[in-house]
Order: structure tokens, then sequence, then C-alpha cells
């Protein structure tokens, strides 16, 4: 009996134990994505949330995200496949976009039609896409001069269509019924003369990201501030009339959670989506609850943006944001998944997955003189708290000069891969994280066939990444330097994983890359 009595108590004091433990792994925490999806809208229609945000030079952009519970989401696709066909977007004559192309979009559900806008720096214009099927598309789009910075896009309940934008002073424009353009018949309009003010206007970044909603009759604009020694912080502004007067105050000011609005669930439960500077990984969204209190929109838990959510967990980011590829697409599939973006447009015809089954094959086709500069970059996105990538590359078709291989890009990037000198080939560790690049170590290689493995450690923002390189696929050994990774201004993006080749002598070499493969996990061996 005294044996029974105490394996039951051993029982019980076990299920005491891990129901703390199994109840947070049934529910949501933040950030609920650890990755680099900035500058949030989204719009729910039924019971699926849709999602846009800022990729700028990437190519195809301005991704499309689905969800059905806030928290999962996965890519469903993009609302261009090239932004134009200019010199800066497609890494040409020594031009680059890198921290342009397209910013922060506003998408938006309106009888039956999906509307995503952006601007652009790069060609000047703001851009409205259009599609009855935002899964499938077609998009459609137009475009007008001049571009509108940080628009929210509004549709009012009198038919009439508007786009609130700026920094600091807010204006408002009417748009012609078919949305091609601004109705110049009425004049703009300032409908806040200084949108930053609740939160000290004390220098720092000017209030900017509007967002424009309408609730219960009321208009709810947020916006994000910096005030000079602050942080990120959410300001909302109210009016009765859209064009105003407008009362203002702080909404949040938090860890620099900011930027975003509001979403509603069918149940009646209200978030704010938001986004925070996380270090190398990029800008990261979270969710954090709202409560209703006299016609104001009150925001977090006791004013802080809590680590849990009552919402399902994670299933994690692989394969929706992030994902493994075999270059192996089916009949009918498209020939590389959504995850994949290209770094400013591609060369179409210098890239394949058919020319050889179950192979990335990237060819060049001109001479680069760095790692920024290179045609055809292959990327996605790095993710938190650690990622790992690897792959596989038969070398044996590239000619001397050409460099191929696995790479971090920002800025200050990091590259391992395989150069062609001369009749031998070397694997080379190239660190670029003090703004330039050095090569810090040369093994020769004697074989055709060569693996690496990048791995990057976002923790409490430790931010390192350390590379390898196997002769086959099993034994691991470290070469070069840990790469310090830094967030930069001039990219304005978190670190992604990059296949890549490029020519330094002559062209028409290639490498075959035999897969990507992706992992949260920080437990290969080394």
């Amino acid at each position: 009996m005294k044996k029974v009595i105490s394996k039951v108590i051993g029982i019980v004091a076990i299920i005491f134990l891990y129901t703390p433990l199994i109840a947070q792994q049934q529910n949501a925490q933040n950030p609920v994505i650890f990755a680099d999806v900035p500058d949030m809208s989204i719009v729910r229609v039924g019971n699926s949330y849709y999602m846009s945000s800022t990729t700028m030079h990437m190519s195809p952009g301005l991704p499309i995200m689905k969800s059905e519970d806030l928290i999962n989401w996965r890519i469903i696709s993009y609302a261009y496949d090239a932004l134009a066909d200019v010199d800066a977007l497609s890494l040409n004559n020594g031009k680059q976009a890198y921290g342009k192309g397209t910013w922060a979009s506003s998408l938006r559900h309106h009888n039956g039609t999906f509307y995503v806008s952006t601007f652009a720096q790069t060609t000047g214009k703001t851009y409205i896409y259009t599609t009855k099927d935002i899964e499938k598309g077609p998009w459609k789009v137009t475009a007008f001069q001049p571009s509108l910075h940080d628009h929210s896009l509004f549709f009012d309940d009198n038919g009439k269509v508007y786009m609130v934008y700026g920094s600091g002073k807010i204006k408002m424009v009417e748009l012609k019924p078919d949305l091609s353009g601004i109705n110049t018949a009425v004049p703009e309009k300032v409908i806040i003369e200084n949108a930053g003010l609740p939160s000290g206007n004390n220098g720092g970044l000017p209030a900017e990201g509007s967002q424009l909603f309408k609730i219960r009759g009321k208009y709810y604009l947020f916006n994000i501030s910096w005030p000079r020694g602050g942080m990120r912080t959410v300001l909302i502004h109210r009016s009765d009339n859209i064009s105003g007067p407008y009362e203002g105050r702080i909404g949040l000011q938090d860890i620099g959670v900011a930027q975003g609005g509001l979403i509603d669930q069918p149940n009646g439960e209200w978030f704010a989506y938001l986004f925070r500077d996380d270090g190398a990984v990029g800008r990261i969204p979270y969710l954090v609850p709202v409560k209703w209190k006299d016609g104001w929109p009150v925001l977090g838990i006791a004013g802080k943006v809590p680590e849990r959510l009552d919402l399902p967990a994670s299933k994690g980011l692989i394969p929706g944001i992030v994902a493994s590829d075999d270059f192996s697409p089916k009949a009918g599939d498209a020939e590389l998944p959504l995850v994949w973006q290209w770094n400013h447009n591609p060369d179409a015809g210098l890239w394949s997955v058919r020319k050889r089954k179950g192979f990335l094959r990237l060819t060049t086709g001109r001479i680069d003189s760095n790692f920024l500069l290179a045609k055809n970059t292959l990327t996605q996105r790095t993710i938190g708290p650690y990622s790992s990538g690897t792959t596989s590359i038969d070398v044996s078709k590239m000619k001397d000069g050409d460099f191929a291989g696995l790479g971090l890009l920002q800025q200050n990037y990091g590259l391992i891969g395989v150069n062609i000198d001369g009749k031998d080939r070397y694997v080379v560790m190239i660190d670029a994280g003090t703004g330039k690049p050095i090569e810090k170590e040369r093994v020769l290689l004697k074989q055709k066939v060569i693996y690496f493995r990048v791995d990057c450690d976002f923790i409490k923002r430790r931010d390192v990444a350390n590379f390898f390189y196997s002769l086959d696929g099993k034994n691991w050994k470290a070469i070069g330097t840990p790469l310090n990774m830094a967030y930069t201004i001039p990219h304005f993006m978190g670190y992604r994983f990059g296949l890549f080749n490029y020519a330094k002598k002559q062209t028409g070499g290639y490498a075959d890359f035999d897969y990507f493969h992706i992992s949260d996990q920080p437990s290969v061996k080394k």
C-alpha cells in the first residue's frame, strides 16, 4: 500500500510540475514571428487573416501572408514579380536599391476586392495592386506620382477613397474614383499638424507609419514616433470626422514595440499588431491585447507588452515563412517555393531548376566585383532565436575566377564558398563584419562536391554566425572567423541566407546546388 501511495504522489507531483509547461506550450508567445517581417498591415475576411509586409529591394516583392489564428502564418503570394525594370532595381551598371524599393504597404478588403498599396523612393511613385483572388491572383497594378510616404489606403462609408500619409505633419488626399491617381479637384489637407506632439515633440523620429481605421463611427489613426532619448512609441489619434480635428495620446511605450494597427477576431477580441527592432535578425512582429475604454483602444497589460498570449501556440516558422527546398518542383508547381526571393531583379535566363533534375543551377552572365553587386543571389530569411542553413554544391563546371556558395546577406555580410583560381579550387570564408570584406581562410579543395553550413545565433541579440564546410555532409569543420552580424540602415533588412555564384574573370561557368535545408534547432553536430 505504501508503494502505491508513493507512486500516486509521484504521479501527482509530475502532473503538478509539468502542468504550467503544458499550458505554456498551448499558448502563443511574443514575438509571434521571430523573423524580419516589418511594416505589417493586416485585414480579416471572415475567419481568415491576411497580412502584407515590406521586402524593399527583393524580387518578387510585397509578400502576402495568411493565417487562421493570427499566430501561424504562411506566404501565399506576392503583389508583384518585379516593381520596375530600372538599373537600381536590377543591380545593373553599378547601381543598387538596398533599403529602397517599396516600403510600408496598406492592405485592404473592400466590396470583394483585395487592395494593397505601397510606395517607392526608387521610382518616385505610389502603387495600388488589386485582385479578387488574393492567393492565386492575378494582381493588377495602378501607379501614379508622387510617392506618398507611409500612407494608409482608406475606403470611407460615403464611397470616397483617401490616402493619409506623411512624417510629422500628417496629410490626406482624396483619390479618383478609379484609384488611378490623386483627385486634384479636392485640395490636399493637413489633418494633424504635429502628430508626434503626444510623445513630447523633442526631436527624434517624427510621427509616421500611418494606419487609419474607422470603428464604431470614429476614426482612429495609428502612428509611430521615436522621441530623442526615448523608445519607439505607438501614437493614437481619434476624431469624429476623417479630416479632423484629432485628439491624440500615447498608445503604448514599452520595449520599443511600435508601428502597426488594430485587428479584431470573430469573437470580438481585439489586438494591436506591431513590430520591434531586434538586432541582426531584423524587425519582428508582436501582438498586443487591446481593450476598449471610453472610446479609446487600450494597448497591453497594464501598459506592458505581454510575453504570452491567449492564442494558439506557434507551430514554428518552417515551412510557412522559411522552408527547405530540394529543387525538385512537381508538375504544375512553381519552380521555386514562395519563401524564396531574389536579391533585386533576377536574370531569368541565368538560373534554372529544370536543366538538371533536382538541382538549382546558377550560371554567370557577367563580371561582378563583389557579393553585394552579384546578379541572381537567391535568398530567404534567417529566423530566431536560432537558424541553420545547409547546402551541397557541385562545382565541377565553374570557371576560373568564379565564386559560388552560401552567404549571409546584409551590408556586413559573411560568405563561405568555392573560389576557382586557375586550375585549383579553394574553400574560402569571407568576413565583412567590419564593413569591408576580408578573406579569413582558404583551404584547397580536391573534389567536385562540397557541403556548406551557416549557423546563426540571435539569442538575446547575440547576433553571431559561424561557418562550416564538409567533404561528406556528415563531418563538419569550422572555417574562418565568427561573423558579428549587425543590422545596418543602408540595407534596412534582417540577415538572409543567400545562394550565390558570380564571376570575376569570365562568364559561362555554373554551379549546381543540390538542396537548401533550414533548421531552427541548434543540435547539428559541429
